[in-house]
Formats: C-alpha cells, structure tokens, sequence
C-alpha cells in the first residue's frame, strides 16, 4: 500500500521551539556556552557521557560467520564475545576506533544531533573494502539538513573549509554516505533534542544573578564613598569630589585629598540586603534536576543519601536507555552497512555492537575477591594472581624452580601440620584403608626406600622366621 501522508516538519508549527535563541542553526552558540563556561552544567554533561564511556563494549557474533565477525571487531577494535584470544589492536589498517567515535558521538546530548560521514577503502590483504574512517561534520559545518517527504534523511550540506578558493560549492553528504545519532527527536527535523534544553533557563537566570553578586561585593565590600562639600560650595566643588568618589578603590596606597571643611568618608549598607546566593543554587540544583542527576546537589548540606541511591538508579536507567538507543543506530547503519559491503550480501545474520549494563562495572576489593574464590565462583588460576599482583604493585611470581631455591621448605607442610596429617592417615589405615590409599586421601606421597626391597613372607608370619608346612 503506497504511502499517502506526509512526515514534513514546520519550523512554525504550534509544538515547535518558541525560542529563536534555541532554534537550529541558532542553538549552537549558547549550547557550547553553556558547555564550555559553567561548571555545573560540564559537571551534568560529565555525568552523563562518563558512565557509557566506561562501560565496557563488544561485538556479539549474533550467528554470523567468523570472517564476518572478526572483520567487524577489526575495523570497531573491539573485544568479540566469547573469544577471549582476540587482539583488537591487531588490526592498524584503518583510522577507525569505537572508542574515539564514541567520544564524538556524545556530542548529541550537547547539540541534539551528530552527523559522521562513512569512509571506506579497498584493503589489497583481504581483498576486500574495510572501514577506514568515520568522520565527524562538526555542527557548525552544517549549514542544511535536508528531509524528505516522509521524515527521511535525505542528505546534509556543508560550508566549504575556511580558506578554501573562492567559488567552492556547497559540500553535500548524501544519507548512503552518512550516519546520524539524534538525541530525544521531538519532530522529523533530525536537529533532536540538547540535553541542556530545560537547564538552559536556569543558566540564563544564574548567569545574571553570579554578575549581579559581582558587582553586589564590588560595590558593597568597603562601602559606599560619600564626598561632603567645604562651607565655600561651588559647583566645581561638587563635580570634583564626584570625579574623587566615583575613582576611590581600594589599595595599599589609596587616598583622598580635599578642600579645608571637606569630608569624605565611606558609608556601610544600613537594613538587610537580599543575597543571589540562595537563588544561584537554587538555578544550579534545577540545571542536575533536568537530567536526573540529583545526586550532583549532594555538596555536604544536607539531603536523604538513600534517596540519592534511589534517584541514581532513575539516572542510570536514562543512561542505559541512551546507550542502548546508540547501539541500535550503529548496528543498523554502520555494522550492516560495513558488512554488506566487504562481503557483497544484503542480509543477515549480523554481528552487533553490544555493552555492559550500565553501572554494573564494580571495582572488587582484596575481600570481596577472597569471599567469591571462598565460594568456588572464582578459580584462581595464573591469570588472575597476575592481575592482582599488578593491581596491588606486588612483584612478579617467581618460577617454581627459583622459588624453591630461595626457600628450600616451599610447598612442604609444617611439622604441626604434617603430625595431624599423619594421625588421619593411621586412622584411615584402621579403617581398613591400604597405607597407600590413605597417605594419597591426605595429600602425602607414599616413602619409597632406596636398595632391595625386604624379603616377602608368607601372611601372618613374622619376617625371619620358618614356616612350618604339614
């Protein structure tokens, strides 16, 4: 059934922005202010893209074939699920990393979108087209976003470079060779939505009011500086100590002189002044508020730390919700892309870019780790003692043999140990057990003498002593 609607976004529509300040290409500037001068809201945008930076990111084989997953941990450099031998900084072909295009990508909570041109090169060792580069376009670049009919993306244009020759076209990207994170899209514009939008009133008022408490201490912190006029006035007198108290500052060397019967003294604030301080941090817990990161006002005031716990988890699931919506994007228009064109199909299976939970990344104490090896979840085999050694700057282990050599004793039980071993294993003699079986139920090898064994003789009889026969 044909199509018969349409997806067209109006800029003067009854639900679009209503602030020409935040309207795209305009948002930009204060967005990047609001980013780069503020250091609650940097504080919020760390919180935010910190977390799914961490978090660790794989590539899930999903059925697909070896080759295919393994060429597309190659050009990502990611771990493959379930093959703990790959190296994925093995391959240094191409510029492509996940780990810097994500970096990039965390751009669209700043401006509600990020756009990456796709670039790909024929590889003469695979005989195949790899993934080179996937480069960023910078928003500020991008001086058209060009929509279809029904809400597609159909291309993006691009200023020339600064610098470049004088009649240089417009540069256009077409979808084929893009890929594009929107952030929360209200409409079909593919401009999204910034983060930073319901901070960005706080901001405004919390700017005005750190100014206004800039110039309260400026003005009020020595008083105010009042000139009284000598009994002779004259109106040059007066524009005088005008010019005198409008220039008074303080300092090491500061002072006034006056006409005989002049005065000048500084006068103090008389009533109670209101201070913007209570409103700046009111502004400033509103700006953690908008993405639910309300364990940022947490500064030692006050306040339930259990909430905190229980709002943290409303947070990390906004952060998991992000992530998950950055996984789908790159699975359907950067892994599919990558393998449909280095191995010339139109269908699946594909591998996907996956990631840990959220929050589940938790750093283990030296105790935690001996309750799990304790509990048979952990086996503590050499890979593990080696990373414990390095996270704790203990030395090396030595080899067995080296070892041994400095301590002769290594590995053999105590005297008081090795008596209760002994006891068990008479006991299990009496039991019935062959000294043999016992010594091996206690971990203790059976003593083999050197020479001729001793003459055997027959059951029940004592060595040395004639049997006699009927």
């Amino acid at each position: 059934m044909a199509e018969l609607g349409h997806a067209v976004f109006d800029a003067t529509a009854r639900t679009a922005e209503t602030n020409w300040e935040l309207k795209w290409p305009y948002s930009l500037r204060p967005y990047s202010r609001m980013a780069r001068e503020d250091s609650q809201v940097r504080s919020v945008l760390k919180a935010v893209k910190l977390p799914i930076q961490r978090t660790t990111w794989r590539v899930d084989p999903h059925g697909a074939d070896p080759e295919v997953v393994q060429a597309v941990a190659e050009d990502l450099r990611l771990p493959i699920i379930g093959d703990d031998d790959f190296d994925p900084a093995a391959r240094t072909g191409g510029h492509a990393s996940w780990s810097e295009h994500l970096h990039w990508l965390l751009k669209e909570l700043d401006f509600g979108h990020a756009f990456f041109e796709i670039v790909f090169r024929f590889d003469e060792v695979s005989g195949r087209d790899r993934l080179h580069k996937i480069a960023y376009r910078p928003p500020e670049t991008i001086t058209a976003i060009n929509v279809a009919d029904d809400g597609g993306l159909e291309s993006i244009e691009q200023a020339p470079p600064p610098g470049s020759r004088k009649g240089v076209r417009k540069i256009v990207l077409p979808v084929s060779n893009l890929i594009a994170y929107i952030n929360d899209p209200e409409d079909t514009s593919w401009t999204g939505s910034s983060v930073l939008r319901a901070a960005y009133k706080h901001w405004v008022y919390k700017d005005s009011f750190l100014r206004l408490e800039a110039d309260i201490l400026d003005r009020n912190g020595m008083g105010i500086p009042v000139l009284y006029a000598s009994s002779d006035v004259s109106d040059e007198e007066v524009e005088r100590n005008q010019r005198i108290a409008s220039n008074i500052r303080a300092g090491k060397t500061a002072g006034v002189s006056l006409r005989f019967g002049a005065k000048a003294e500084l006068m103090g604030i008389s009533g109670q002044t209101i201070s913007p301080r209570t409103a700046i941090e009111y502004h400033d817990s509103q700006i953690a508020r908008s993405v639910l990161a309300h364990f940022l006002n947490l500064d030692g005031g006050g306040g339930s730390y259990a909430l905190a716990d229980v709002q943290a988890q409303t947070f990390t699931d906004s952060l998991q919700t992000i992530a998950e919506n950055i996984a789908e994007t790159a699975n359907r228009f950067l892994v599919e892309r990558l393998v449909n064109l280095a191995f010339d199909r139109e269908e699946g299976p594909y591998p996907r870019i996956t990631f840990d939970p959220i929050g589940s990344k938790k750093e283990l104490t030296a105790e935690a780790m001996a309750l799990l090896v304790n509990a048979g979840l952990f086996i503590p085999d050499a890979d593990l003692e080696a990373e414990w050694r390095r996270r704790y700057a203990l030395p090396p282990k030595k080899p067995l043999s080296a070892a041994k050599k400095d301590n002769p004793n290594l590995g053999k039980p105590a005297p008081s140990e090795l008596k209760t071993l002994v006891d068990t294993a008479q006991v299990l003699v009496g039991q019935g057990f062959t000294p043999e079986q016992a010594l091996g139920a206690v971990g203790l090898n059976p003593i083999t003498p050197e020479g001729e064994p001793p003459e055997q003789s027959p059951d029940g009889e004592p060595p040395g002593e004639e049997v006699q026969r009927e």
